[in-house]
């Protein structure tokens, strides 16, 4: 069985304050195009439909075309959704009954209740029956319901649990789509300034939680990257969307599953976007020089290297580059500027902060009288605090 697995389209989203509307449009019609010719026998998107939780109506109307020329494709292909964090899973979940009789099969919310499970599609191959179970994003309190009222005590406690009350025959061929942040095997994962990631990883699901299934397809990190196993995979996103992505290999990844047991294959389809992120570096003079007219509309991020500061230099770079994202100077006044900032300032104790302070304010030392006073008041708060 043949399928696409996408991720992360971020529809409606913007590349510091450019709209990227055509850009999305002209990546998803490849993929249309790519559907055409390669007839998969399904379409995975794992997550993170749109940008905002609210999309506004160009992002849904976007999305809405791309599903209504998906489904006119013949023989129809199914296209399977779960939500992702930055969907609303109410807003997603909208007409998923009468959605499911056009083989566009959507999941928003995760089971709350004892008599609530996950979305399950079954497909047939040559081989046999391929179960894809959609798994919506969670947080441990979404599942509290599951749970005798608890709170799961981690995001793979929550994930395991949601899991085992599936009774799933891993007999058979299986396929999880989920929307977390997965970490296993000693990986570190590679993420991107576009991603938001818990302080401290407490966000993490163990890939422990999912190691029956035959292809973990994910959402939720924009480099494509495995996930501990060569079967649990982030696809990433088909867009560059941070200037840390500038030198990701975005492209369309086509997974097949053979016999239950067999390796599974995956393939990385190139995509073309209608403009590239570059990182461009050096002296002003330079990067004009260097300009090459057919990178243009690209969306430029540009490091300036010059020690005299050259004249209104965006100005200048606009006449070469139409989409420039910011422009940044890294010499050594600033080198000197940012060490000074990260400099630790060490404060001996209060007392002696406010004597600094006061003989700024007055022009002279504090005399002992006015340390006894400002001493007593420090050791009431003191007092106050235990």
């Amino acid at each position: 069985m043949k399928f696409f697995h996408l991720s992360d389209l971020h529809i409606g989203k913007q590349l510091h304050h450019y709209n990227l509307r055509a850009d999305q449009q002209h990546v998803l019609t490849e993929v249309i195009a790519l559907a055409e010719e390669i007839r998969p026998d399904a379409i995975l998107i794992a997550g993170d439909i749109y940008d905002k939780s609210v999309p506004s109506g160009e992002a849904v109307s976007l999305f809405d075309d791309f599903l209504t020329r998906l489904s006119n494709i013949q023989p129809a292909i199914p296209v399977l959704i779960i939500a992702g964090n930055h969907d609303s899973a109410q807003r997603l979940d909208y007409a998923s009954r009468l959605l499911g009789r056009h083989h566009i099969y959507i999941a928003g919310k995760v089971p709350e209740m004892e008599n609530e499970y996950l979305k399950r599609v079954t497909l047939t191959d040559g081989y046999g029956k391929v179960n894809f179970y959609l798994l919506p994003f969670l947080k441990p309190g979404y599942v509290r319901g599951l749970c005798g009222g608890e709170l799961p005590e981690s995001y793979t406690d929550a994930v395991k649990r949601i899991l085992e009350r599936e009774d799933i025959n891993f007999g058979e061929r299986n396929v999880l789509l989920s929307h977390q942040f997965y970490t296993g095997n000693g990986d570190a994962p590679s993420t991107c300034d576009s991603e938001l990631l818990s302080v401290g990883g407490i966000d993490n699901v163990d890939i422990s939680a999912v190691k029956g299934f035959d292809y973990v397809a994910l959402g939720h990190l924009h480099g494509a990257q495995r996930a501990g196993a060569d079967y649990i995979r982030y696809c990433g996103t088909l867009l560059k969307y941070s200037v840390s992505e500038a030198e990701h290999e975005k492209s369309l990844h086509v997974v097949e599953l053979g016999a239950k047991g067999e390796p599974v294959c995956v393939k990385k389809i190139p995509v073309h976007p209608l403009r590239d992120v570059r990182k461009l570096r050096g002296n002003l003079a330079d990067i004009i020089a260097q300009a090459d007219p057919s990178h243009r509309e690209d969306y430029v991020s540009v490091t300036l290297i010059d020690e005299i500061a050259p004249y209104k230099p965006k100005e200048q770079l606009e006449k070469m580059y139409s989409h420039i994202l910011e422009v940044r100077i890294d010499n050594e006044r600033t080198r000197k500027k940012l060490k000074f900032s990260e400099e630790d300032i060490r404060i001996e104790d209060p007392l002696s902060v406010f004597r600094e302070f006061y003989k700024e304010m007055q022009n002279r030392e504090m005399t002992v009288e006015e340390q006894g006073v400002l001493n007593k008041v420090f050791d009431a708060v003191k007092g106050d605090e235990t």
